[in-house]
């Protein structure tokens, strides 16, 4: 793959002011779980990470921007087997030998994440350890002490689209099963605007924020 270790499905890239990291949620699940399957991964990530935290780099490419499959929050009907699994693999590792990817990502400043898997949209308020940490009370994404994790999974397939849990999570800000697809524009090195079309009620703009971050680094984050 373009920019890993030249055999796992795992890379990065830079576009303009923002360094992208796609990295592979599957090595957590199933036969492909294994001790060298996920280190190989993480050892890559933190090191990508570094890299993108030197001063030069930070400066020049803002936003870091993770997206993965299967997302480390979502509030759908799963029966538990991710959504609603507190020991979900890819935000908690494992004491025994799977290291932490929430704390990873928090730790070099990851601005936002984007997942998928599930088929709908969600977004997130900033959060960290499944606490809501938002800018202020009325400006959630303003300077948020925490990532912010994004579900766009809406673009859907054959199977249709995944429906919801009645009652979402505290840290549920939006969502829709809606088919749609989402917008990102990169206005400038502070600003972030997102939205979210859908198809199933014409090309409507159904959710919008704006994510404002003044500084960018490593060890900002503050969610206490």
């Amino acid at each position: 793959m373009p920019g890993g270790d030249g055999t796992g499905m795992y890379f990065s890239w830079d576009i303009g002011p923002a360094h992208i990291i796609s990295f592979n949620t599957e090595v957590y699940y199933n036969q492909y779980a294994t001790t060298e399957n996920i280190k190989r991964q993480y050892d890559w990530l933190e090191a990508d990470l570094q890299k993108a935290n030197l001063p030069a780099n930070r400066a020049a490419r803002p936003w870091v921007i993770s997206m993965g499959h299967k997302p480390m929050y979502c509030s759908n009907e799963d029966n538990g087997e991710l959504c609603f699994n507190p020991q979900n693999p890819i935000r908690n590792g494992s004491a025994a030998f799977w290291p932490n990817l929430e704390d990873l990502f928090y730790k070099y400043g990851v601005d936002l994440q984007f997942y998928a898997h599930e088929h709908s949209y969600e977004r997130l308020w900033p959060l960290y350890k499944s606490k809501v940490c938002n800018g202020s009370s009325d400006k959630p994404y303003v300077n948020p002490p925490a990532p912010v994790h994004i579900i766009i999974g809406s673009a859907g397939d054959r199977e249709g689209q995944t429906k919801f849990q009645p009652k979402p999570s505290t840290w549920s800000a939006f969502r829709t099963d809606d088919y749609g697809f989402t917008v990102i524009e990169i206005i400038s090195s502070t600003q972030l605007a997102l939205k979210q079309v859908s198809i199933d009620k014409g090309g409507q703009v159904i959710d919008s924020i704006d994510l404002i971050k003044d500084k960018h680094g490593a060890g900002l984050y503050n969610c206490m």
